[in-house]
């Protein structure tokens, strides 16, 4: 008998691309693959750093997979492995601890699967993190996460990653198509671009500085490549996102009008702070050239609340720039420190309590502006491609433009794309629709 493997994954798309080309890699050595609340004789768990309490979640995720089955290999990867590995291998159950170099090869850590007294580490110093490995993630969704890039040269004060995934590094132009060509033949709608940083795509491994290609050039070639419906960009700093790309998507073929664009602050103070490479004025021309080529486009925006030294003045600036701004959605973080970065030491602490309310001034904002986006959008005819989950009896789907919508299930429409037309905002915030007859798209 086959023995089981199960995976967890915390974190970005860009940990979930990973996760899925690791699960082939080990179902190539003869696993097979169940869901995590199975029973199984290996779980893997692909950590964050990012998400708050990052310890917390990992130990109830332990649990849950030593609750399945008390006898299972547990494995923890990812980017908490690499920046915490000894406080991973300390918790109770945990077997091996992966960093970010190793966990690509955790295939050769699975000829022996007994349970360990100690949770065996294998990780690096992260300037060794200088190779790139490509991934994607398929067979888990309707979409389609394509990693392009991995690392950031950036600073910001308050961010682990460089220290969690090293130094910025790309995929090749080549072996992009090749992934993406492979992503099309296997009936996949939507391939979603992620990376660290992908705007600085083009840099190569081993610390390469020199582009090799653009942004601009990926996106010109990922155009041209057959049988993809949609092409969708995760995230872009502000700073990166150039005129010339977001005239290319206004006019492409394939690539969707929605952008996400991380803003942190409306405060060019805290921007300084933050150690952020533009200011206010910069974000404010990115979406008033986004809105003038595309105004039924989806502009998503990450916020950060409580950085130290945000003042009462501060928050409301970003919050009045926010409200005033052409955009869809908010995604907001309240500030926590982070071990071995400069603002966890700067002076000024935002307590606690005050980080929390101005988070939920924020969540409030979001469904407002959703809402009101939302509100723009009705009565035009748009294209929906649905999703695969039957939750509470409906079927989801999204917009190009990122307008969520749903209908009772019907598993016939499980990825498929349609014309629909937009009729009304339902009870739970998302949007009605009617089908446009004879509009089904291949």
């Amino acid at each position: 008998m086959k023995k089981k493997v199960a995976f967890y994954t915390l974190g970005c798309k860009l940990n979930f691309s990973e996760t899925s080309t690791i699960a082939r890699q080990v179902e190539g050595e003869g696993f097979l693959r169940v869901p995590f609340h199975e029973e199984a004789d290996l779980y893997v768990i692909n950590t964050c750093s990012v998400t708050e309490n990052a310890d917390k979640r990992f130990k109830t995720i332990v649990r849950q997979a030593q609750k399945a089955n008390p006898k299972a290999f547990v494995a923890a990867i990812g980017c908490y492995a690499q920046l915490k590995p000894e406080q991973l291998a300390a918790v109770d159950g945990v077997d091996l601890v992966l960093g970010a170099t190793e966990k690509f090869k955790l295939t050769d850590y699975l000829n022996d699967l007994s349970k360990n007294d100690f949770g065996e580490v294998h990780s690096c110093e992260i300037s060794e993190a200088d190779f790139y490995v490509g991934s994607y993630a398929i067979g888990d969704r309707t979409r389609a996460f394509l990693k392009v890039q991995d690392g950031c040269d950036y600073k910001c004060t308050y961010c682990t990653i460089p220290l969690a995934r090293g130094i910025s590094r790309s995929d090749t132009l080549e072996n992009v198509l090749r992934n993406a060509r492979e992503i099309s033949e296997e009936g996949i709608k939507e391939i979603v671009l992620t990376g660290v940083n992908i705007g600085d795509y083009g840099k190569g491994e081993f610390g390469n500085k020199r582009h090799e290609h653009t942004f601009l050039d990926l996106v010109r070639a990922l155009d041209d490549v057959p049988g993809i419906n949609r092409l969708r960009i995760s995230s872009i700093e502000p700073n990166l996102l150039k005129d010339e790309t977001i005239s290319f998507v206004a006019g492409s073929k394939t690539f969707v009008p929605h952008f996400h664009i991380p803003l942190q602050s409306g405060s060019d103070k805290i921007l300084r702070a933050m150690k952020r490479r533009y200011k206010r004025e910069l974000y404010t021309n990115r979406v008033d050239q986004i809105k003038s080529l595309m105004p039924h486009a989806c502009i998503g925006v990450d916020v950060i609340v409580g950085f130290p030294g945000e003042t009462d003045d501060d928050f409301l600036e970003t919050y009045h720039y926010l409200n005033e701004l052409d955009i869809a959605y908010l995604h907001v973080f309240t500030f926590s420190e982070r071990d071995n970065t400069p603002a966890a030491t700067m002076n000024n602490v935002v307590p606690l309590k005050v980080r929390q309310k101005r988070s939920k001034m924020l969540r409030a904002l979001s469904i407002k502006k959703r809402r009101a986006f939302y509100e723009t959008q009705l009565g035009s005819v748009r294209t929906v491609l649905f999703e695969g989950e039957n939750k509470a009896g409906y079927i989801h789907g999204f917009t190009e433009n990122y307008v969520k919508v749903r209908v009772p299930w019907n598993p016939s429409l499980v990825n498929t794309l349609h014309k629909v037309r937009l009729t009304e905002i339902d009870e739970e915030g998302m949007v009605r629709l009617e089908f446009v007859k004879a509009a089904v798209i291949p």
